[in-house]
């Protein structure tokens, strides 16, 4: 159960190599949280994450989880619920793309959509289902600014975003009155692997802020929280830019 501040005891991460994901887990683990499930595909990198959170002191496991293969999320998630509540499922795997590669080889697009969209999509209502069985819980997803208003030079990355924002703030509301809390998280440039070699942003940020945000938005049941915070402003703005205007703008 989580703690009178709102904090986990429990926590599945799906997308255990993220970036973003382990250090929200490495300032939980010192916080409160003493199990962790780290769920995806098997790989040197995720048993190395859970070896690291171990040696902060959490009971970590792992558990095979494919975003691409719908199908088996019941069954895979079905599992890590069984042996126990989970109190934070935190959604945070996603594929960025390459926006030029994936204008000329429309699978390679569809894969991020499939990724960032159709497997958030699936997993997220295989979740909400547990954590409203049990009565309690959260479930933050990661979403990306770049879902506020789709630019030229990402739009394909920025559609799926879109797709999956609203569809978190819809669960959101399918879920209020449940015991079952829907936290959307929308960063701006984060510098992690996935980034890295991309002209920076500006407002750029860290996985460790990140992760400090969506601490005090767990504490304070927040529904949306932007890291950094003036991004809000900003996005409220571009968002009403006209077309012609915002098509002309370098970003």
């Amino acid at each position: 159960m989580k703690d009178a501040f709102g904090l986990p005891q429990s926590l599945l991460v799906l997308g255990g190599t993220s970036e973003i994901a382990l250090a929200t887990a490495r300032r939980l683990i010192a916080r409160r949280t003493r199990t962790v499930w780290l769920a995806g595909r098997p790989s040197p990198a995720l048993e190395e994450a859970a070896g690291q959170l171990r040696g902060l002191g959490a009971d970590v496991h792992t558990v095979a989880f494919d975003a691409l293969d719908p199908a088996s999320h019941e069954a895979v998630l079905g599992k890590v619920f069984a042996e126990g509540d989970i109190d934070l499922v935190l959604l945070a795997f996603g594929l960025l793309g390459d926006q030029a590669r994936d204008e000329r080889e429309p699978e390679a697009a569809v894969r991020v959509a499939q990724t960032n969209y159709t497997g958030a999509v699936s997993a997220g209502l295989v979740c909400a289902r547990s954590l409203q069985s049990q009565g309690h819980g959260s479930l933050v997803v990661m979403s990306s600014v770049a879902g506020e208003r789709a630019r030229r030079a990402n739009f394909i990355y920025g559609s799926s975003k879109a797709g999956l924002d609203a569809f978190a703030q819809g669960l959101g509301d399918a879920l209020h009155g449940t015991g079952v809390h829907v936290m959307v998280v929308r960063p701006g440039f984060v510098r992690t692997r996935m980034t890295a070699g991309l002209p920076e942003s500006p407002l750029a940020t860290t996985p460790e802020a990140v992760a400090t945000a969506v601490e005090l938005g767990l504490r304070r049941r927040s529904e949306t929280v932007w890291v950094p915070g003036a991004l809000r402003v900003v996005m409220a703005a571009l968002r009403h830019l006209p077309r012609g205007v915002f098509r002309r703008l370098p970003i």
